[in-house]
């Protein structure tokens, strides 16, 4: 049941970011910002975690579980430092995430040879 969960929650957040793309004329990458913002409103409001729990890997890949990542570690270090915490929980929570997609990226630059397509 958890992998049917996870497929459908990401699928509704994949069509939905498809639907924006198609009908509206925001940019892909505004689609992706807005995204990781809606994750920090939906962590702020305490509304993003049922849908983590229920949807597991379909809520917390995508950039929605990101912000939420953000969210979450912004709080902790608040509670735990104070307002300093404000700007160094965010980062330090997903700084394992960023750090792996770095090295792969790398990786796999290294191993493929990507270049310009003529």
């Amino acid at each position: 049941m958890e992998y049917l969960n996870a497929f459908l929650c990401g699928g509704v957040l994949c069509a939905i970011g498809q639907i924006l793309i198609d009908r509206t004329k925001l940019t892909p990458a505004r689609i992706l910002t807005g995204y990781v913002v809606a994750g920090v409103l939906l962590s702020a409001l305490g509304l993003y975690q049922p849908i983590a729990d229920w949807g597991g890997a379909g809520a917390t890949v995508p950039l929605t579980g990101f912000g939420h990542l953000l969210a979450k570690g912004v709080e902790k270090a608040v509670s735990e430092q104070g307002w300093l915490g404000v700007l160094t929980g965010g980062l330090t929570a997903a700084a394992g995430g960023i750090t792996a997609a770095v090295v792969f990226a790398v990786l796999m630059a290294v191993i493929f040879k990507p270049g310009n397509k003529r």
